[in-house]
């Protein structure tokens, strides 16, 4: 669906500030959000908010549906009776401007069990009743996820095809029985999804009252070593002696790796999908929509055609398309839930049947100023080649910052671009690409933060392709000046996105 003329901020909740070594749902939060409303922004948007497993990416969580237990605020969780001040006495020293996960886990996991316990021993009355309304609600994911991590913290955090056969493959008997076993491993991880959706709730219902909306991401696919693959093996290619993928999900070669992308994510079995009228991805939208307002789809062709590598390759060159059937299931989603608030991220080798598929929801796609600059004028990325009903960016949490980005790219490239902008200095280059954005036609306008703050390449969130090293950046509390708020307020009422007076 189009939506109207507006602009907003890519930012995720790790990079925020804050005492705990990674940013959470807090107070600084809280400030992001006064942030956007004064500098007359209307959307945030965030990655996939999912608990992440190895190398911390939000793109690979152990649940398409669960939030990551590591954004909870334990300042939060005192104004809940749930800590004390004291509990946070012998922190260590955390980094600044980067997220070391190795460091920040154990303690922030250690201090969620002991809210968990004090939850046990000295949760209200109203606590109680809503922490049994929430299991219950959300039981037709929670009870798989909240089992299949108390099996990984049993299983040393090996992936689940792994584990013992009678596990691996869910017998009955044996996972009764070892429910039983790890009652309290059980109920820590529903404790810990109560608390995630408890301040999420309340940080969504401050930007909604601000007049923020936030837009969310659905990952496509979903890891293989994840409740949704354990406990729903028939609706994924999986090999049925090892349960490991057999098909493989990824891209071919392009813009950021010459031998593509293989992500290794099983391909879903889409005509077992087919039979159950798609039922697991109406309840994930409809999940969605629970907590967010805007729903990004990442890698959105591959509902029309997707990439599949066979098991045992080890590069995503040798695959092959396989048609998808997104239409059928834009179509039941369509009569189930009405008219979703989806934005398309149709990036890629995208084709006319993907552009169709996009077109006829009314998706509006994305548009990167980042791939413009080819001194091609047929470039679709160019601003005058948009339609409005896009999002236009400056870059995405893939691409470099935009300072980082014009200084690595050749002498040619510099002056065609500085030509465009109408520039004689390459000096404040990323506030010229921000006024890009923001003239354009393109309906939306979504800014990183690290282009608004003018950052160089160590504030990059993510290196495709590569593993390890990722989605770590911070930025300071006192980056957030009044000085640029008024900045980025001024350029935003000049391009006719700020908010209309009531």
């Amino acid at each position: 669906m189009p939506f109207p003329r507006s602009s907003g901020i890519l930012l995720h909740p790790t990079s925020f500030p804050g005492r705990f070594g990674m940013g959470d749902l807090g107070l600084e939060a809280y400030r992001f959000i006064d942030f956007l409303r004064e500098s007359s922004q209307q959307f945030w948007q965030v990655l996939p908010l999912g608990p992440t497993g190895y190398g911390n990416s939000p793109y690979a969580s152990y649940s398409a549906l669960a939030g990551n237990p590591l954004l909870i605020s334990p300042e939060k969780l005192v104004e809940q009776g749930l800590l004390a001040h004291e509990d946070f006495a012998n922190l260590p020293t955390f980094e600044a401007f980067k997220v070391d996960y190795d460091q920040v886990k154990p303690i922030k996991i250690e201090l969620l069990k002991k809210a968990c316990e004090n939850f046990k021993n000295k949760a209200t009355p109203i606590q109680q009743t809503e922490f049994a309304g929430f299991c219950d609600s959300k039981a037709y994911w929670l009870d798989d996820y909240a089992l299949f991590m108390a099996l990984k913290d049993a299983h040393d955090e090996t992936s689940w095809h792994t584990w013992k056969p009678e596990f691996a493959k869910r017998e009955p008997e044996a996972l009764e029985r070892i429910r039983r076993e790890l009652t309290a491993e059980i109920f820590f991880h529903k404790f810990t999804q109560y608390e995630f959706f408890r301040q999420w709730s309340q940080l969504k219902t401050y930007a909604n009252m601000s007049g923020i909306q936030i837009v969310g991401d659905i990952p496509i696919y979903v890891a293989h070593d994840s409740a949704d693959v354990w406990s729903h093996p028939d609706i994924f290619c999986l090999d049925e002696q090892t349960g490991e993928a057999a098909l493989m999900a990824g891209v071919p070669p392009d813009y950021f790796s010459e031998t593509g992308q293989l992500w290794g994510n099983p391909i879903y079995n889409w005509e077992e999908l087919k039979k159950q009228d798609f039922k697991w991805w109406i309840g994930r939208f409809e999940a969605m929509l629970d907590y967010v307002d805007v729903i990004r789809v990442d890698h959105f062709r591959g509902f029309e055609a997707y990439w599949a590598v066979k098991r045992g390759q080890e590069t995503a060159i040798h695959g092959e398309w396989i048609k998808a059937p997104g239409e059928e299931l834009f179509e039941v989603i369509k009569q189930q839930l009405g008219k979703l608030p989806v934005m398309a991220e149709d990036l890629g080798v995208i084709t006319p049947e993907v552009e169709a598929l996009r077109d006829k929801y009314e998706f509006p796609g994305m548009k990167i100023l980042q791939f413009a600059f080819s001194a091609d004028a047929g470039n679709p990325f160019l601003p005058f080649n948009y339609s409005r009903n896009c999002i236009v960016y400056t870059g995405t949490h893939d691409n470099d910052t935009t300072i980082s980005w014009f200084n690595q790219t050749t002498q040619e490239e510099k002056q065609y671009l500085l030509h465009y902008l109408g520039c004689h200095s390459p000096e404040g280059i990323h506030w010229d690409f921000i006024r890009l954005a923001m003239t354009s036609v393109a309906n939306q306008a979504i800014l990183p933060l690290q282009d608004v703050l003018g950052l160089g390449g160590e504030a990059r969130m993510n290196f495709p392709s590569i593993a390890e090293g990722n989605w770590e950046w911070r930025y300071q509390a006192d980056a957030l000046t009044k000085e640029l708020s008024d900045r980025l307020q001024t350029l935003t009422r000049l391009s006719g996105r700020a908010p209309q007076s009531k």
